[in-house]
């Protein structure tokens, strides 16, 4: 017994010994250098100079707020090294800075420092990080009695190793869904079912008479059909299937972002927790296959924005563990990866080291100053703006990402390189990453790791990448040795070329369905792991605590409305012509407008006072239609707004009060020069406080005006419809004024139409603010002023207290208009709706389809895939001769003028050379593919052949038949399918 308590003292002694040493590590490893010299512990080797470690332990002095900033970073990219210091070449490699004023140059710089060779060096820096979340250091002390000095412990020898472990973990996310079906209302019709509006006029009618749209007709369509898996992380997910199989569909449900009127059945978790206990929009990032962006913002600026609103997550609680327990353990990490995990664990910064991150590793860094451009603006690439969209959504920390076609109009290089960035960041970082991709080409496809194969809205297989073809072949199903297994997968469940991969040539063929290969794949031996998995529960204390989101948005209310308020202001300043451009139109209106009611042309009788009220209604009635552009404008941009809003990047009053306060130096800029250039030269009254009130309630009219169209946009959304929603509206508020038809001769019936009217208010306030001025106060025979006879004669006698009154509506009217548009956009849905329209004969297939599908097995049907579906009806026409023509090209060059900022920092030329010396020829009778990564100028060179360009200056020869191309001519001879 004493043996063993004296061995027991003996273990504690040597642990607080352990102890003892581990947290004097730096002292010994200084006193025993001479000895012990490769035994030094340090996780920075590259650079162990004295001047280094003073200044990282200045660094580590700092307090937790300022350390977190501050960080080691190579003064040769900086651009404040002074000419004294290049010139004498201090040896001092790196300076003390603060992350956060890295400019645009020394951000772009320093990623390009660490990613030259993307695939390899992303790779790299993912891997250090990685080992600086998880290093361990090993003090390896071996002690003998040899030594100048000697640790004896009850006359034992001590060799052992001791383990300073910072021990932090990535937060992970497991995606389960079980009996997972969606179902969609469809509208069945009689007939075309195309919407035009003479079909709608005639089923409005007719069903009055005959059933053909009500609701006995009404049909569920099952988009997906009781489905159940799992997506784990660490392991990057493939979703195939051929089009209309429910990919989209089954990537929204599990991001949570379905159309509400879609009905939902079965359960989705992330990490036990269902959709009801956490914000899943706002821990998943959805990533579209329709690019929405802003055409005025730049690449780069997108990225910014995005980059803004998700924040941060948990980066900055992660680094701050970091540091303290490095801190404590005396590791310096590596100067450029400590550069960047700070840079990125910063909250609120307009440009973020991270942008140039993902600007380097989706290859848009060569596009990243130039806007995104629509159909009226040249602008990047359709494989930049799909490029584009990825980014912006992965720029955040989300760590379950659902990508649905992020291939489209990529090249397959482009593509596996982004796949491979993909599978970097699944594997290291531990993301929860599931792909939708068409036709992937074999090495993308040897990227992921596991597979989920669908069709018609079922699974029917799911489970590791290698053992999909050993199920098929378990089926009959062989891939030949030269054929893409993606292809191969797809083309297996289509009844029309399933029979050529069918090897058993001992045995017929005979279809095999969908359901028969679910049933297969029910006794597959990976299925046992999977429901072994889904039917143990997942625990919630197993989740990460960072790993899942609990609030709605990343940032804070002041933070998110000085996001989105700096962006307004770059939409206005990118937009700076329009209001230029209005701004000058009202100053020559305003200057024609003064010209013809001159003051000395003006009385002061009862004739020239209709001159003044008119010259008073004519300018409200131009300050009122001048907030017309702002419908154009807001409609624009509702389809980028309603994604930005359903991703929760942030809410709509944060969208909408800086649209209403940037405007407020607009409205007063018109409002000012026109009043300025006209009141006086019109004559009106001299005083100069009916000076500034009128300038005032001008001001008032022009902001109501803006926020009026700003409404009518959020409520109507249709462009044409909107337009002419609004001019309808003008004519109405007109129509009640009080001037066209003077309040006393509107039926009483009509009366309160007036009191509506936002213009009449205005009416009555700049009326009584002039003929209620002294110089109108000459009392005639009838005992009334000259200006209550003016008053009286329109229908506006009212005091002067109702000048007040006016304002009052009219900032009334702008707080009304501007909360109807922010719950506009928080409650309307984005246009479009979820219900289908079928027409009768594909309502009666579907119908049979499902009335076979649920017939009992015990009965001898054929398969339902075997319906066919209703033969078309064949629209006889007549074939029209025409002479084939050959379109021939020789040197054609085409130029665009420079962006200013892209002149400034890296193409000094004024002129842009997109196209240079094309040479060709297309033949009637030859099927041409024009190929070539994207970006390479495809788009460009079929603009520029079929006319299209409307900027830009082009050289060299287009001939059509052997003669120079007049476009008026080829117009009406050409068809051009644009990308758009």
């Amino acid at each position: 017994m004493g043996h063993e308590l004296g061995k027991h003292d003996m273990m504690e002694e040597l642990a607080e010994t352990g102890r003892n040493l581990g947290s004097s590590f730096r002292h010994l490893s200084s006193s025993f250098r001479s000895t012990t010299s490769d035994l030094a512990v340090s996780s920075f080797r590259q650079n162990n100079d004295d001047e280094m470690e003073l200044q990282w332990a200045a660094i580590q002095r700092l307090p937790s707020f300022k350390r977190l900033r501050t960080s080691l970073f190579d003064h040769k990219l900086l651009n404040d090294t002074t000419k004294e210091e290049e010139e004498i070449k201090v040896d001092r490699k790196r300076k003390v800075i603060d992350v956060t004023e890295l400019g645009a140059l020394e951000r772009r710089v320093f990623i390009e420092k660490l990613i030259t060779k993307i695939e390899d060096d992303n790779l790299r820096l993912l891997k250090k990080l990685k080992e600086r979340i998880d290093r361990q250091e090993s003090i390896c002390l071996s002690f003998c009695f040899e030594a100048v000095v000697t640790i004896h412990i009850h006359d034992l020898q001590l060799k052992g190793t001791f383990v300073l472990r910072v021990g932090l973990e990535f937060p992970t996310i497991e995606v389960r869904f079980q009996n997972l079906s969606v179902e969609a209302d469809c509208e069945v019709v009689q007939g075309k079912p195309i919407p035009t509006l003479w079909n709608t006029i005639t089923s409005v009618f007719s069903a009055l008479t005959t059933v053909r749209r009500c609701k006995s007709q009404s049909y569920k369509i099952k988009v997906l059909k009781d489905i159940s898996g799992i997506i784990k992380p660490s392991r990057m997910t493939l979703l195939l299937g051929p089009p209309g199989c429910g990919k989209t569909t089954l990537l929204r449900a599990l991001s949570g972002k379905l159309n509400p009127s879609l009905k939902v059945t079965g359960e989705i978790s992330y990490n036990g927790y269902k959709f009801t206990e956490f914000v899943p929009q706002n821990t998943s990032a959805y990533i579209s296959q329709y690019d929405l962006h802003i055409s005025e913002m730049t690449v780069r600026e997108t990225l910014d924005f995005s980059a803004r609103c998700q924040g941060i997550g948990g980066r900055a609680d992660m680094l701050k563990e970091i540091s303290r327990r490095e801190k404590q353990s005396g590791i310096v990490p590596e100067p450029d990866i400590d550069t960047y995990m700070k840079a990125i664990s910063i909250e609120g910064l307009k440009g973020t080291l991270q942008t140039d991150y993902i600007l380097k590793i989706l290859g848009l860094d060569i596009c990243a100053d130039t806007i995104v451009g629509d159909a009226m603006n040249r602008g990047i690439s359709g494989g930049e703006k799909r490029r584009l969209t990825t980014g912006e959504m992965i720029i955040g920390p989300n760590k379950a990402l659902f990508m649905d076609e992020i291939s489209t109009g990529l090249d397959s290089s482009t593509t596996f390189q982004i796949v491979t960035c993909l599978q970097q960041l699944t594997h290291i970082t531990e993301a929860t990453i599931l792909v939708s991709l068409l036709q992937p080409p074999p090495e993308t496809f040897d990227l992921f790791d596991d597979i989920i194969l669908m069709t018609e809205g079922k699974i029917v297989y799911q489970g590791p990448r290698n053992y999909v073809q050993e199920f098929f072949e378990h089926c009959g199903f062989r891939c030949p040795e030269r054929k893409g297994v993606a292809d191969f997968l797809q083309e297996v469940l289509s009844e029309k070329d399933q029979a050529q991969y069918w090897y058993r040539k001992d045995q017929p063929h005979s279809f095999v369905s969908v359901d028969n290969f679910i049933v297969a794949f029910n006794k597959f031996h990976t299925v046992h792991k999977l429901n072994e998995e889904l039917c143990t529960p997942f625990h919630k204390c197993e989740s990460h605590k960072s790993a899942l989101s609990f609030n709605i948005y990343s940032l804070g209310k002041w933070e998110l409305l000085k996001t989105c308020m700096a962006r307004e202001w770059l939409l206005i300043e990118r937009n700076s012509f329009v209001y230029v451009s209005k701004t000058l139109q009202l100053v020559v209106i305003a200057l024609i407008t003064m010209t013809i009611f001159i003051r000395t042309r003006m009385k002061l009788d009862l004739v020239h006072a209709s001159y003044y009220l008119g010259s008073l209604f004519y300018a409200l009635i131009r300050l009122l239609t001048t907030g017309v552009a702002e419908l154009a404008l807001t409609v624009s941009r509702l389809s980028v707004f309603y994604k930005q809003r359903d991703c929760y990047l942030y809410p709509a009053w944060a969208y909408s009060i800086p649209a209403a306060i940037l405007k407020i130096p607009f409205s007063f800029i018109d409002a000012f020069l026109w009043t300025a250039l006209t009141y006086y030269v019109i004559g009106y009254s001299p005083e100069p406080e009916r000076f500034f009130r009128q300038l005032f309630l001008l001001f008032l009219i022009h902001q109501m005006a803006i926020s009026l169209f700003r409404f009518i946009a959020s409520v109507i959304r249709d462009p044409p419809f909107a337009a002419n929603f609004g001019l309808f509206t003008i004519m109405v508020i007109f129509l009640f004024s009080g001037f066209i038809i003077p309040q006393p001769l509107l039926p009483s019936w009509l009366k309160w139409g007036f009191w509506l009217s936002p213009l009449a208010y205005s009416e009555i306030g700049i009326a009584v603010n002039e003929f209620l001025a002294p110089r109108w106060q000459q009392v005639s025979s009838s005992n009334a002023t000259l200006g209550q006879q003016v008053l009286e004669k329109r229908g506006l006698n009212f005091g002067g207290y109702y000048y007040w009154i006016s304002v009052a509506a009219l900032i009334g009217f702008w707080i009304i208009f501007n909360i109807g548009f922010t719950f506009a956009l928080s409650l309307l849905k984005p246009p479009g709706s979820s219900r289908d329209i079928i027409s009768l004969e594909r309502f009666s297939y579907l119908k049979a389809k499902e009335d076979l599908s649920d017939t009992t097995e015990e009965k001898e049907l054929p398969n339902a895939d075997s319906l066919k579906a209703p033969a078309e009806t064949k629209v006889k026409g007549m074939v029209l001769p025409f002479k084939p023509i050959s379109i021939s090209f020789e040197d054609v060059q085409y130029f665009v003028d420079t962006p200013k900022k892209l002149r400034e920092q890296v193409c000094p030329q004024k002129r842009l050379q997109l196209l240079q010396d094309i040479t060709g020829a297309f033949r009637p009778g030859i099927l041409t593919a024009l190929m070539g990564v994207s970006g390479a100028g495809k788009t460009t060179l079929m603009d520029v052949l079929s006319g299209r360009k409307t900027g830009g200056y082009i050289e060299g020869e287009i001939r059509i038949g052997g003669y120079p191309k007049v476009q008026e001519t080829y117009a009406r001879i050409s068809a051009y399918c644009e990308q758009t």
